[in-house]
């Protein structure tokens, strides 16, 4: 339950601190006192968004701090996931600075918003006049009636697998879209591969080519240079092999005489071995060399295909043209691929449809069963609230399309007399019985919710009297299951609670404050007498207010 509320620096709130109890609160306050402020400052730490507007001095940090007994709720399991340090008495606080940044804390730990708004859910529902008119709304019906059949789990399940099976069909149409643009694409791919595959490129040829053409263009000079290298080497009349030839025979007649032309022998030896080896090598080359027109031109027209190709597929080498010859053949054979693929995807989506619609059948069948409970006990409970002649119904139906929620769609009918013929709600209640329905099902689902606090935001707009008194009761009924703070106008509801607060304004220098404070039990008497006649001091209000009180 909510043991303790912080404000400060939150519109006209300077600074309040206010302890709550178990049972009934109430709150009240005259118009404009500021409990719809209060109502907000609370509504911070359940994670609604806010902005700079809700601070009351623009150069100072706005904080709402809330102090919770979480102990009998079972909620280890939620600070577990969430990493979060466990308490029995958890603190939830919002800070809102000057920048206009919002900072969120559970038990002093930061954490996002969706994080301290999911572990309030669990801790406090706040209803208020805006729920009202939702109880038109179909998606928050079938919630209601949900909550009653104890769903929660089932309904978990089926909407994990709801998220899956949506996931699996957007994966499905990609899938399906990706192997039409293939499958447009497929001659146009298997062109391009056909030409890469016909002109049978080698890594390494293209250099090999060049390097060929360009000593093909040269063949006569490299011909005619080393077959007249070749010649002068070894010619047999002048060459200058025959004539290093008699120098060395002569050096070695000398070495017996003339000790120091052993070396140079050697030395010149050397020499005409390396010459002759060069003249032998150039006459080789001089006699392989030919200018071969067909060659040349089978080369160039080899270099043609490549340069050609290279251009039309914007690469500048053999090997990246065959990385483009790999990847097309990976696209074809992907194609292909696209079918097994897609057969593998319908057989899931069959398979999570089925077990979507088994669940679905389960959420439906829970659901219609506990429509005659539903139907009965908000009959009875408006028959309380001076609704005699009062008719709710639950008309279900099933939809084609399975939904976030399953497949079924649930109007909420009522009828207030006799003779009028039962119609939706949106189109047929008034405020006053909008609000007694409301009670009847919030009452109805305080059995079926483990939430520690209920807070009811002017619940009996539209009603007053007898009617009041009897609300009240219901309210007082429900506090004995759970906390309930519930924010009126009426005395006779009032006067029901366990304990009470009051709203009120006050004035320092130039400056309005709002604030709240517990009221005794004499202060409680003028505070009711104020409700019912305007006047504190008037001493048939003040009896009256006593009376109700007792």
């Amino acid at each position: 339950m909510l043991q303790s509320l912080y404000i400060k620096n939150y519109a006209l709130i300077d600074k309040l601190s206010i302890e709550f109890n178990n049972g009934f609160n109430i709150i009240t306050g005259e118009t404009g006192a500021g409990k719809s402020i209060v109502l907000g400052a609370l509504g911070l730490i359940l994670g609604q968004r806010a902005d700079l507007s809700v601070l009351r001095d623009k150069h100072k940090k706005c904080t709402v701090e809330g102090s919770f007994a979480v102990k009998e709720y079972r909620l280890e399991e939620f600070f577990v996931e969430n990493e979060l340090d466990y308490d029995d008495h958890t603190i939830l606080r919002r800070e809102i600075t000057p920048a206009g940044k919002s900072r969120a804390f559970i038990n002093d730990t930061p954490v996002n918003l969706k994080t301290i708004r999911e572990l309030a859910l669990r801790l406090i529902d706040i209803h208020s006049q805006h729920q009202n008119l939702e109880l038109g709304n179909r998606l928050f019906q079938l919630k209601l009636i949900d909550l009653v059949a104890k769903n929660q789990s089932l309904l978990s399940n089926y909407q994990k697998l709801f998220y899956e099976y949506t996931e699996t069909k957007a994966e499905y149409s990609a899938l399906v879209s990706k192997a039409d643009q293939a499958k447009k694409d497929l001659d146009y791919f298997q062109f391009q591969f056909q030409q890469l595959d016909e002109a049978k490129l080698k890594a390494g040829e293209q250099g090999e080519l060049e390097s060929e053409q360009n000593q093909l263009e040269h063949a006569e000079d490299i011909k005619l240079t080393f077959g007249q290298l070749a010649e002068d080497l070894d010619s047999e009349e002048q060459g200058i092999l025959l004539r290093l030839k008699e120098h060395v025979n002569r050096l070695n007649k000398m070495r017996d005489y003339f000790p120091e032309t052993k070396e140079l022998h050697q030395r010149l030896e050397s020499c005409y071995l390396e010459l002759k080896d060069l003249a032998d090598e150039s006459l080789v080359v001089a006699e392989r060399v030919e200018h071969d027109p067909a060659r040349i031109q089978l080369v160039a027209e080899r270099l043609d295909l490549i340069y050609s190709l290279q251009q039309k597929f914007h690469v500048a080498t053999v090997e990246e043209l065959l990385g483009v010859q790999e990847d097309l053949d990976q696209k074809i054979g992907q194609v292909a691929s696209f079918d097994e693929e897609i057969a593998r995807f319908e057989r899931l989506l069959i398979e999570q449809e089925a077990k979507l619609k088994e669940l679905a059948a389960g959420l439906t069948k829970s659901r219609t069963g506990v429509a005659g409970t539903v139907q009965q006990s908000v009959v009875e409970m408006l028959q309380k609230l001076g609704m005699p002649n009062a008719v709710f119904q639950l008309y279900f139906e099933l939809t084609d399309q399975l939904g976030v929620m399953g497949n079924d769609e649930v109007r909420f009918l009522f009828s207030a007399n006799k003779s009028a013929e039962a119609q939706e709600i949106s189109k047929i209640a008034s405020g006053g019985e909008m609000s007694r329905l409301m009670l009847a099902l919030k009452s109805l689902i305080t059995d079926s919710t483990s939430l520690p606090t209920i807070v009811f935001d002017e619940i009996d707009t539209g009603i007053s009297g007898e009617i009041a008194l009897k609300m009240g009761d219901i309210l007082k009924g429900i506090s004995a299951k759970m906390q309930v703070i519930n924010i009126t106008h009426l005395p006779q509801i009032a006067a029901k609670g366990d304990h009470h607060y009051q709203v009120y304004k006050f004035d320092e220098g130039e400056k309005t404050f709002t604030s709240i404070r517990k009221l005794e039990n004499s202060e409680r008497v003028d505070e009711l007498a104020q409700m019912l006649s305007g006047d504190r001091n008037s001493n048939t209000a003040r009896e009256t207010a006593r009376e109700l009180l007792e």
